[in-house]
């Protein structure tokens, strides 16, 4: 079937209302989520062909995230569906307000590789939830989590409410020159902008997830054991290839030579070694290819092997890196941590103001004065203080970008709106209509409209 009579299937599906329907969208919910526990194993087979990663690591980083949000939906649906009343203003009384939430209609859906389940399926389980119908278009790099996906999905939901569609660059190419309601993309900023401008074709919205170089800035008032034991896993979950992982690290100079001996224990204490379940070798030859460049082999403080048959990049910490090196011009995407030093804190902030604006940002500190600067000086889609990586866990926290790293957000009752309309209702009473609006207008009549405004 082509993917235009797909489309339009479903538009046709979306005018019956089916999908407005509370009980409708909590039965293909709960439907779901049967299906990924009765396929977990497939998932887990295919996801491990497709980069090395361990069940244990696609249990906790995708399956889980996708489970508790179809929970989160299952138990909050019937709130987040119910208007919202607001307040009257003096000029529309005798009246009531109030804001409804309607679906958007026919959603696109384009996945990332990284982590293939949940980068796809989450904001498909929101797009549900809020009623919409629904194309996916994962990402043909991670080919087996793509046909494992299609297979589930495309085997046991109608296609006129919700259909994986696989394919490449011509696929999705061809998917743009559609006209959908909404266009929900996660990847990188360049692709980002192909679709932004796309989408402007029709006037669609969008919600763009995209990346960019994000900061970790540790200070000499942090807990120097714990930041490296959470920047060591939070940086090489994944060998780096996640969107929220510390790509830099800034590092007061006073603490700088203890900080690095302690990421480099702590790199040989998790045992990040190719096949140990503990770590994902790099997705292909060309990723593996272009990290390999940015590593300069000067500046390697840790590390910097690498096994290119098996796509193996061995965690690696440059030091002396300046703004100037390759490593810095790009967001890394890979298991490369370049440290750079600085002397006052207020000079790291401003260097990490001077670049784009990144997706997240952390600091290790635990000064009061360090924490409120930083939280008030930085733009940033998202980040922690004291951690890194784990606020994506938290779905009453909205996940996106900012500027250069992404448009909109999602998670929880985020992910609702995103795939919302907010219409807004107001209902006038038909009795004690005053005049004041009416002509023939007068001085008078002005005195009292301006009182009322």
């Amino acid at each position: 079937m082509e993917i235009q009579e797909i489309l339009s299937e479903q538009k046709m599906f979306f005018r019956t209302q089916k999908t407005g329907n509370i009980r409708f969208r909590k039965m293909y919910l709960e439907k779901l989520k049967d299906l990924i526990i009765q396929n977990e194993n497939v998932l887990y087979e295919a996801i491990d062909r497709d980069f090395g990663k361990s069940e244990f690591d696609t249990a906790t980083t995708e399956i889980s995230f996708i489970l508790k949000d179809i929970s989160y939906y299952l138990k909050n649906l019937n709130i987040l569906t119910s208007p919202k009343k607001v307040r009257t203003n003096l000029a529309n009384q005798i009246g009531k307000s109030r804001i409804c939430t309607d679906p958007l209609g026919c959603v696109l859906v384009i996945g990332a590789w990284n982590y293939p389940y949940q980068l796809s399926l989450s904001p498909v389980i929101a797009a549900l939830a809020a009623g919409n119908c629904c194309i996916l278009k994962p990402s043909e790099i991670a080919a087996h989590t793509s046909k494992a996906m299609a297979k589930i999905i495309n085997d046991n939901f109608p296609p006129e409410y919700v259909y994986v569609y696989e394919g490449g660059i011509e696929e999705t190419t061809e998917l743009l020159k559609l006209r959908f309601d909404k266009i929900f993309f996660t990847g990188s900023t360049k692709v980002g902008k192909i679709v932004y401008k796309a989408a402007a074709e029709h006037l669609t919205p969008v919600t763009l997830e995209l990346g960019g170089k994000s900061p970790v800035i540790v200070t000499k008032n942090a807990s120097l054991e714990i930041a490296a034991k959470r920047i060591v896993w939070g940086k090489f979950l994944n060998a780096g290839q996640t969107c929220v992982a510390p790509d830099y690290l800034l590092i007061e100079e006073t603490v700088q030579e203890q900080f690095l001996e302690l990421l480099r224990n702590y790199i040989k204490e998790f045992r990040y070694e190719p096949g140990s379940g503990h770590y994902t070798r790099i997705i292909n030859l060309k990723n593996f290819q272009r990290l390999i460049q940015l590593i300069d082999k000067e500046k390697i403080y840790y590390g910097g092997n690498y096994n290119e048959e098996k796509l193996y990049i061995e965690p690696t910490i440059l030091s002396n890196v300046d703004r100037e090196d390759d490593v810095m011009q790009e967001e890394i995407f890979g298991p490369i941590l370049p440290a750079i030093s600085f002397d006052n804190f207020n000079t790291a902030l401003n260097s990490v103001l001077e670049m784009e604006k990144p997706l997240s940002a952390y600091l290790f500190s635990n000064s009061q004065e360090e924490k409120d600067a930083f939280t008030q000086k930085l733009s940033f889609g998202g980040g922690c203080i004291n951690d890194v990586v784990m606020h994506l866990g938290n779905e009453n926290l909205p996940f996106g970008g900012v500027g250069n790293s992404g448009i909109g957000s999602y998670h929880g009752k985020y992910g609702f709106e995103t795939f919302s309309h907010q219409k807004a209702v107001l209902e006038r009473a038909t009795w004690g209509e005053p005049n004041i609006k009416y002509p023939p207008y007068s001085e008078q009549k002005l005195k009292w409209i301006k009182r009322l405004l």
